[in-house]
């Protein structure tokens, strides 16, 4: 009975976790600002677990009952918790005060659960012992909860399916205390029964899961979802509408097929047109090979690395019928070589260098990209550059993020480098910037690849020239410990919101 007792805390120690990590991640995929969501997040948890733990004190009889009772509703609250919150944001204007309801409801009860099971159990044990064991198994249930989420739960389960099997495992607590605890609980029988019945219920949700994604996803995406997935770093989603493919990573849009050779036409050939003799080129980001696409349309490059973060990404746009017919199979050339990694961490620790360079990384949404945005990293990109190298990098639009496209800017110039700042056209999307930047001077290229459909040598002049209400700002620039770059983009996409 003793390891039961502590296999107990141990699971229930982990739902706990989940459950904060799963409405941290969802907010993070939703909203954006990652630090921001798993901060307040956080703090109302931890909030909510002291006043269950002080509420624990005026419980002075039917401890086990009331156990049993907390997991049950644990089970239901926490395991649906995830689907609700789909629901909420695809249905309702009120995702963000649901969000926290359930997670100060979810930390009341979590707080409530370890004060009760140790007076329970403090007949058996020493009172040191009671709380050695008892601490010992909730922070190992942390800790394996922890590193479960990110490597299986996620990728394998998502989101929905990982809090109702944690759901699950509440309920299943609560069915064995009612053995654990029988001689403790007056009516064991009828508590059996009713843990047997959420146990089917939560199992059906668990077997429905991915109706109840699809429901939330159909009314939050316009076209029909051809693809949903989770991954360790992202919520990918692929809709269609007749022939137009869209990509959404964490609900932004990355690409419309229709118009998308604008963007990309317009990343590659100003800067890599203008190279000399192009061997050698690096692609940071990217993953869904349509940059890699236009780099292949020039025979005299030798050799491309991209590096990008997600290997869900790169996998899916090298198999996938639809998304290989739009890349044009560029990841399967063997001129391409293919490493998934940090950006940061491997620009640093590289030695190679390249003729051209391009940075192509979501938009700064939060820290994590952030970083990606800052003098240090394109400090570290620069010393990768060949003399005759260029790079470039997508920069948002200047036009709905004027602030942080010139902010930019700024970064790079601060960096030690020569910027060239343009931008285009692209329907889906708009006025989109990028900022082209190298060591030395830069001629837009009087020849380009033929076959292209937007970019020629005769209006490249024209996409350096920026309007009045495009023209450069006097902003700051963005530094590792000072992002002041998130919090610009922020205001200004909330700015064109209202």
């Amino acid at each position: 009975m003793g390891i039961l007792l502590f296999i107990t805390v141990l699971l229930i120690a982990a739902c706990g976790l989940i459950y904060e990590l799963i409405a941290g991640t969802l907010a993070s995929y939703l909203l954006g600002d990652s630090v921001l969501q798993f901060s307040t997040i956080i703090g109302c948890y931890l909030f909510a677990m002291g006043v269950g733990s002080a509420i624990s004190r005026y419980i002075d009889r039917g401890l086990a009952y009331r156990f049993v009772w907390i997991e049950l509703l644990l089970g239901v609250i926490g395991g649906f918790s995830s689907a609700l919150l789909f629901l909420a944001f695809a249905y309702t204007q009120g995702f963000q005060l649901l969000m926290y309801a359930l997670v100060v409801v979810i930390g009341i009860l979590v707080g409530l659960e370890i004060p009760l099971l140790m007076r329970i159990i403090r007949g058996r044990y020493h009172f040191r012992d009671v709380i050695a064991h008892v601490l010992t198994f909730d922070y190992l249930g942390a800790l394996g909860a922890s590193l479960l989420f990110p490597i299986l739960l996620v990728p394998y389960l998502g989101l929905v399916r990982s809090a109702i099997l944690f759901g699950i495992l509440n309920v299943a607590v609560a069915l064995w205390s009612t053995f654990l605890f029988a001689n403790q609980l007056p009516r064991a029988q009828v508590l059996r029964g009713i843990s047997f019945v959420v146990l089917c219920g939560l199992g059906l949700g668990f077997a429905e899961a991915k109706k109840i994604t699809i429901a939330a996803e159909d009314n939050i995406y316009a076209d029909e979802i051809i693809l949903a997935r989770d991954t360790r770093y992202q919520h990918i989603v692929l809709t269609r509408f007749k022939d137009d493919i869209r990509l959404f990573l964490n609900s932004h849009l990355q690409f419309s097929s229709r118009d998308e050779y604008r963007y990309h036409e317009a990343l590659i050939h100003p800067g890599l047109s203008a190279v000399p003799v192009p061997r050698h080129v690096l692609v940071l980001g990217g993953g869904d090979g349509l940059a890699v696409r236009e780099i292949l349309k020039y025979p005299q490059v030798e050799t491309i690395t991209l590096v990008d973060l997600d290997p869900e990404m790169t996998h899916l746009f090298s198999t996938h019928p639809m998304l290989t017919a739009l890349n044009q199979k560029s990841f399967l050339s063997p001129k391409v070589h293919i490493i998934n990694a940090d950006a940061f961490p491997w620009v640093d620790s590289n030695t190679d260098s390249f003729d051209f360079i391009v940075i192509d990384f979501p938009d700064p949404t939060n820290y994590s990209l952030g970083k990606l945005y800052t003098t240090t990293f394109y400090k570290a990109v620069a010393r990768h550059l060949s003399a005759q190298g260029f790079m470039v990098v997508q920069s948002t639009s200047p036009m709905f993020a004027r602030d942080s496209y010139w902010c930019i800017a700024n970064t790079i110039h601060d960096a030690g480098l020569q910027t060239y700042p343009y931008h285009v056209y692209v329907p889906s999307f708009g006025e989109w910037g990028f900022v082209l930047a190298g060591t030395h001077s830069y001629s837009p290229p009087t020849t380009l690849p033929s076959g292209l459909r937007f970019v020629d040598a005769q209006g490249l002049p024209a996409l350096f020239q920026f309007p009045p209400d495009m023209s450069p700002m006097q902003v700051p620039s963005n530094h590792l410990n000072d992002q002041v770059l998130v919090r610009l983009y922020d205001k200004d996409w909330k700015d064109i919101s209202h």
